[in-house]
């Protein structure tokens, strides 16, 4: 299908900032600009999908809670945690939102299997889960045929402020992370084996790194 263009953004970024830029990016693109994955880390946030449930964010402390126009309840973001923004035109790319939900959860499928950590999907909680524990959510907003938003994925962080809700808005729903499974890797190691993984299961023949 082409060129996917990859971007490596940084680390401890403001939620607000990169909100911002996606939803400009995704506003002014025309029918010929390229798809792009942006990879990054967040400072600590919390984000309210448009479903989201003030009740089930239980005690945020000093952590922000931000209301956001993606799909889903309550999640954490923060360092040590890879994100994954998928600008993407899912109209060129003649694939329906499930379908692309299903190819984004099987990248992260196929990179824990690297690892030979066996790990699934919930068509219920979209996200990917290792023996019961979300190891990855996902969170998408797709507007005129384009998407944002996208995927996050514990790597080596501090799990503490799941506590602070439920997860998704499923009470008692335990988390994971790479590094608790035996993942020797950083953020951004992860990042680019997983970037491989999604242009794979996406159909692009090429991607075109921008650091």
């Amino acid at each position: 299908m082409g060129v996917v263009n990859a971007r490596v953004l940084g680390e401890n970024l403001p939620y607000p900032e990169i909100l911002q830029k996606m939803q400009d990016f995704t506003r002014l693109r025309t029918e010929e600009t390229a798809d792009e994955i942006w990879l990054l880390e967040h400072a600590p946030v919390f984000t309210l999908g448009r479903n989201g449930q003030m009740e089930h964010v239980l005690n945020p402390g000093d952590i922000p809670v931000i209301p956001i126009d993606r799909g889903g309840q309550v999640t954490y973001h923060g360092p040590g945690q890879l994100i994954v923004y998928l600008l993407l035109d899912v109209k060129r790319m003649d694939m329906g939102v499930r379908e692309l939900v299903m190819n984004i959860e099987q990248s992260v499928i196929d990179l824990l299997a690297m690892h030979n950590i066996e790990a699934i999907g919930d068509r219920d909680a979209p996200g990917v889960y290792v023996e019961g524990k979300k190891i990855s959510a996902l969170g998408l907003r797709v507007s005129r045929g384009k998407t944002y938003h996208g995927l996050s994925l514990n790597v080596e962080m501090d799990l503490e402020p799941f506590q602070r809700i439920n997860p998704c808005g499923y009470e008692g729903l335990e988390v994971t992370q790479c590094a608790d499974l035996g993942v020797d890797e950083g953020v951004m190691e992860v990042a680019g084996a997983l970037c491989n993984e999604l242009a794979r299961n996406l159909g692009y023949e090429q991607i075109c790194w921008e650091m």
